[in-house]
């Protein structure tokens, strides 16, 4: 019974690190494309360095959320401990 709720609160918890995922993504897509349109980082700086400011800045974004995105799949190997699933996990987190 209570490996059953932890394993349902650890899929829950998961699911919303997918979900912080998404929005972070998002955010720093809108915020990047804000940026390009409005040049709001520019500051009279030629158009090469604001490309390049808008791409760190955004840069970051992808990978705070794909910090996110292995906490999700360090959650998930946690409650499937198989040794493929701790494979997969490994890969991932190379990957990134």
């Amino acid at each position: 019974m209570l490996e059953e709720v932890f394993a349902t609160g650890a899929t829950l918890a998961a699911l919303m690190m997918d979900a912080v995922v998404v929005l972070l993504l998002v955010f720093g897509a809108i915020e990047a494309l804000a940026a390009l349109l409005f040049r709001r980082t520019s500051d009279g700086a030629p158009a090469s360095q604001v490309r390049r400011r808008v791409w760190l800045d955004f840069a970051v974004w992808i990978v705070l959320a794909l910090e996110f995105a292995l906490a999700a799949d360090i959650i998930r190997t946690a409650i499937a401990p198989s040794w493929e699933a701790i494979g997969q996990l490994a890969a991932i987190a190379a990957i990134r």
